[in-house]
């Protein structure tokens, strides 16, 4: 997803559509059915304005969608494990990654969040945009990501901070605000870094094309060495 979007662990790093119900596989799998691309191949711009002066190592990309966020940090040297609730938005991630001549460098399996979750530990872990609607425990899920941060590694997590103007808002949608996404990986990171905890504007297309600004939010923390 980029505007990656997927959402959720079912999800992917990308935006989550407005009229979409709480959604599992057979819900991901049907949309990215609908066309031949979803999202946009860049990879997400908070993405690599975060992660652009780390050493490269092991990621984990949460929510890999079709996979741009996986392919530029393989790009850049990192071993990547790319996690998907989608197995057609993974079928897709892996064609790319063979078009971009990175396939041996990322790893792609299926995960269902809230049922599993890759093993080991890394250097960086990525949850971009990983929202879902109705009873998702986004809070275990992030608080599982921070746990398999390798020491000295670091965790990114950004999500919108809110619909953005030209959406419907709908009730069950909760969009947690930086500090709120700092309490809720608590304790797990309790005597880390915080890099940054903030909201960002940015500029992302409407639906009818034209140039729209909405609002998102980073977290990045650092695991003590």
């Amino acid at each position: 997803m980029t505007e990656h979007t997927h959402t959720h662990t079912h999800a992917h790093s990308h935006d989550y559509p407005a009229d979409a119900p709480p959604a599992g596989e057979a819900f991901w799998d049907g949309r990215y059915g609908e066309s031949d691309r979803i999202w946009s191949g860049e990879a997400n711009a908070m993405l690599v304005h975060e992660v652009s002066g780390l050493a490269p190592g092991r990621a984990l990309d949460l929510g890999c969608g079709e996979g741009a966020d996986a392919v530029w940090l393989a790009r850049r040297g990192w071993t990547v494990t790319g996690t998907d609730i989608s197995g057609v938005a993974l079928g897709r991630a892996a064609e790319h990654a063979a078009e971009a001549k990175v396939a041996d460098r990322i790893a792609f399996a299926r995960h269902d969040l809230t049922e599993s979750f890759p093993e080991g530990e890394f250097d960086l872990v990525s949850a971009c945009f990983l929202h879902n609607y109705g009873d998702f425990p986004r809070d275990a899920v992030l608080r599982a990501a921070a746990s398999a941060v390798a020491p000295g590694g670091t965790l990114l997590v950004v999500g919108h901070a809110g619909w953005a103007p030209w959406q419907e808002e709908r009730e069950e949608a909760h969009f947690p605000t930086p500090e709120e996404v700092l309490a809720q990986l608590e304790p797990v990171t309790a005597g880390w870094e915080v890099l940054r905890a903030e909201e960002t504007e940015r500029v992302q297309n409407q639906p009818d094309g034209t140039p729209g600004t909405r609002t998102d939010n980073v977290v990045r923390v650092r695991r003590p060495a």
